[in-house]
């Protein structure tokens, strides 16, 4: 074997499985995407994570793991997974709690590894961590392709500053939304929240924020159709979900934050997932496929923070430990 684990995702999961499994001696690799960026990278400022009283910039906290990963001496790899495949070669290893041996040679148990297919090879490993995140929603309307990348955003942290003195539209209405919406207010001169209930699903302490912040509006039960403009996006065709009545916008710039989409496609048929992509996993952070482990936002789980990847990532690397072990 190439490695005792191979952890696909550089986040805030995988990072701290890294952490975790690399101190626990296990020959480690962590493949991280050159194509999907972390979400807690292109957070400005993170106020709800232990330790840090004022807050720290998500780059900042990610670098701090990684460091800390390649102390314990984590490998990594900046390349794009394309697949993961059973090997039919295997290992001896006596047969353990919660493994699924695939057949019995001589008498002896074994227990399946693992192919992780990349861009130019492939890696072969004991077991693997998945912990491949999520990346931002599309709307699907007309003009989101068209203008992405002149007014079109999913990152405020990454184009926040191109709209300095502008005005700006922020589509929808949970905590990523809200906190974007007031770290555009440090270059927008106005930003415009739509969202399409008449309530926000935000955090109760950022919905303060943002209602207390004069260069906020909102427009409620309202979403948007269209995007249009000349070379850049001018103009947004917003549409009350109860009325039906399509009215027009003027706007520098939109950023959408509706919702994710675990990246998952890669698994293909290897492994279960829910309805949304996201892949079905036990407490103990294991999949349908001995030795093969899932956690942070890619999961299925009631709550996505940069904590709770964190507490997935630790709960994988031990289970993993464990299933490597017995």
């Amino acid at each position: 074997m190439d490695y005792d684990v191979v952890i696909i995702g550089g986040g805030p999961a995988g990072l701290t499985a890294a952490i975790y499994a690399s101190r626990a001696r296990l020959k480690t690799l962590l493949i991280e995407s050159y194509s999907v960026t972390c979400q807690a990278v292109t957070t400005d400022h993170i106020e709800n994570y232990p330790g840090f009283p004022e807050g720290i910039n998500g780059f900042e906290l990610i670098e701090k793991f990684k460091k800390q990963a390649e102390k314990f001496g984590a490998e990594f790899l900046v390349s794009e997974v394309k697949g993961i495949k059973e090997n039919e070669a295997h290992s001896g290893l006596s047969l353990g709690r919660n493994t699924e041996p695939r057949f019995i040679v001589s008498g002896r148990m074994y227990k399946p590894t693992w192919e992780i297919l990349t861009d130019d090879k492939s890696y072969t490993s004991r077991a693997v961590i998945i912990a491949s995140g999520a990346r931002p929603k599309r709307l699907d309307i007309p003009g989101e392709d068209k203008f992405r990348g002149k007014g079109v955003s999913y990152c405020g942290t990454c184009d926040g500053a191109l709209f300095k003195n502008k005005e700006v539209v922020v589509a929808g209405g949970g905590d990523t939304a809200l906190e974007e919406a007031i770290f555009l207010t440090r270059f927008a001169k106005k930003v415009t929240v739509i969202h399409r209930r008449s309530t926000l699903r935000g955090t109760k302490i950022l919905q303060e924020k943002a209602f207390g912040n004069k260069k906020i509006e909102f427009i409620w039960d309202s979403v948007i159709s269209e995007i249009l403009g000349g070379t850049k996006v001018s103009v947004l065709k917003v549409k009350n979900v109860k009325t039906g009545i399509e009215k027009d916008l003027s706007c520098d710039g939109v950023f959408i934050f509706v919702g994710y989409t675990p990246n998952t496609a890669f698994l293909k048929d290897l492994l279960p997932l829910d309805q949304s992509g996201y892949i079905i996993a036990d407490d103990n952070c294991l999949t349908s496929k001995a030795g093969i482990f899932a956690c942070g936002d890619c999961r299925k789980k009631l709550l996505r923070q940069v904590v709770t990847a964190c507490g997935d990532g630790a709960t994988a690397a031990f289970a993993c430990q464990h299933f490597l072990e017995t």
